[in-house]
């Protein structure tokens, strides 16, 4: 067997993944922040949460990077468990997209040859340039580097094509095939991309070197093999973080088992209905299967969403939380016991969370003031319980209450994002120019919580509405003094976008809370209402 093919083979791979590495951190300098803003932006359902996974993961090139960001979204609750379902299984579809560059730009327009002076021009910018210049570069040398390792592994699979066979790997049997699974999962566990080991069976194929059912038995493990570093992200985290990487585990191996049953009748159905272009373009076939079995995978699961949720909280339940202890499920079936209670949670939540707002734009700081994660998974506790509160739309008050409460938690969940945002929050305190602005907010928080423990209908709303405008006209003022400290040199953009930042902060944060005290009041008058506000 010759030494030099099976080194220059070896040595594509790895510059493929020297390649996918680069090119994955280029993208994540260039546009991880707005990728994983895109995450959140964009994530509403299950159904949105998989388009938005699937298409991070072929901008980023790397569906562990999505999966792994998710999973963090999860444990810091910036977003809810159901839609982080939804990107993973998006992520999955999304990840296939690197076969088809291989073979459509890697093996048919074979752009490797003229890649080395991209490199260059790569390398070139990230040496002699600064900022967003450089790690475009960056980017461009691993995109580069990808097909010259593509280049070198095809030239390494072809000169081996006489020597490396099918018979050479496990027989096309249902045992042969399973160890070809186990094989895929051991390369991709060693390697930590499926995306090399998916570029090396398909430049296997393409020499001949594997059978199309040994290549798609070696890409089903391979896939399977992904779930590796998901796993591994949640150890030591919290439930519900632990939660998503399990069901990035079980997910995967349902469709790996799916794609292995499938395989079969595809292999048939190829060569009953286009034997010819099957024989002459086994790589596509591969590609085709791969993305198909992953597609379907996520079309099956999206309706299943919930059970699948049920399914993970039962094997990973949470621990009891102090916030929520009151949500007893054995009130739901008396509904308006329900609701009464929700309300008393609700209020104690809007309290606590009030004084964690006071605490951070310069306010009286309290003892023992939670984290907000902790805040974050009391709000979801009681989203789950309050969603399970099925009541009579012709009755009430109690329809309108519960209206009202939906509407609470939902901006105290937003509020709860905002308090996250510390950096933006200390940045905010620094502003001379919105002094008196958070003064007011100040006051209206504290006449808030004074209200709202005294469950004064009506009142909640009152002062923070009355000053809100006050805030929203010296905070856009404060954005037009930062303007002109722009344009005449004393600050740089930089600076300035920070200081934006830290302003529109303070107009969120006190527009969230106009409309929590607004639906408290309704809440308390009974009078809520089923539009948004």
């Amino acid at each position: 067997m010759n030494t030099t093919l099976i080194l220059q083979a070896i040595g594509g791979i790895g510059l493929f993944l020297l390649g996918m590495v680069i090119l994955t951190d280029g993208l994540k300098s260039l546009a991880g922040d707005a990728m994983r803003s895109a995450l959140i932006r964009f994530t509403h359902t299950p159904y949105s949460g998989a388009l938005t996974g699937a298409a991070t993961t072929a901008l980023l090139q790397s569906s562990s990077a999505t999966i792994v960001a998710t999973v963090g979204f999860v444990s810091a609750h910036l977003m809810t468990y159901p839609m982080a379902l939804g990107i993973i299984f998006g992520a999955n579809a999304g990840t296939t997209v690197t076969g088809w560059l291989v073979v459509l730009l890697g093996f048919k327009l074979k752009l490797g040859s003229v890649m080395p002076p991209l490199i260059l021009l790569g390398v070139a910018l990230r040496l002699f340039s600064r900022g967003r210049a450089a790690r475009l570069g960056f980017t461009v040398a691993g995109f580069a580097l990808i097909f010259v390792g593509i280049d070198a592994l095809q030239q390494g699979m072809a000169g081996l094509e006489q020597q490396v066979t099918p018979d050479f790997f496990p027989p096309d049997t249902v045992v042969g095939r399973l160890q070809l699974v186990f094989i895929g999962i051991g390369v991709t566990l060693i390697t930590q991309s499926s995306s090399a080991g998916v570029a090396t069976v398909l430049a296997a194929l393409f020499a001949g070197a594997i059978n199309f059912p040994q290549a798609a038995a070696l890409v089903i493990g391979m896939d399977v093999g992904t779930t590796a570093t998901a796993a591994l992200a949640t150890i030591g985290s919290a439930e519900s973080s632990r939660r998503t990487g399990l069901s990035h585990v079980i997910y995967n191996l349902m469709t790996g088992v799916a794609a292995f049953i499938l395989l079969s009748p595809f292999i048939y159905l190829l060569q009953t209905f286009v034997p010819a272009w099957f024989a002459a373009n086994p790589e596509l076939a591969l590609l085709v299967f791969h993305s198909g079995f992953n597609t379907l995978g996520v079309i099956a699961v999206l309706p299943f969403t919930r059970q699948f949720a049920d399914l993970m909280i039962y094997l990973i339940p949470e621990h009891d939380s102090v916030y929520t202890h009151a949500l007893d499920r054995a009130l739901l079936k008396e509904p308006q016991v329900a609701l009464a209670t929700v309300q008393k949670v609700a209020i104690d939540l809007c309290v606590i969370t009030f004084d964690l707002v006071q605490s951070m734009i310069g306010g009286p700081r309290r003892d023992r003031l939670p984290a907000s994660s902790r805040l974050h998974l009391a709000l979801n506790e009681t989203e789950s319980f309050i969603d399970q509160i099925h009541l009579d739309p012709g009755k009430a008050p109690a329809w309108g209450r519960l209206i009202s409460l939906i509407h609470t938690i939902d901006h105290l969940n937003r509020l709860l994002v905002r308090c996250d945002e510390t950096h933006r929050a200390r940045h905010a305190n620094e502003i001379r120019e919105i002094d008196d602005a958070r003064q007011l907010l100040l006051q209206g928080l504290q006449a808030a919580i004074e209200d709202i423990r005294s469950e004064h209908p009506g009142a909640c709303a009152g002062t923070i509405n009355a000053v809100l405008p006050s805030i929203n006209e010296q905070t856009e003022t404060a954005r037009d003094v930062v303007m002109s400290r722009v344009a005449s040199g004393e600050i740089d953009v930089s600076d300035a976008t920070d200081s934006f930042e830290a302003i529109r902060w303070v107009q969120r944060v006190s527009t969230h809370v106009a409309r929590i005290t607004r639906h408290l009041d309704e809440v308390f008058t009974g009078e809520g209402r089923a539009g948004k506000f």
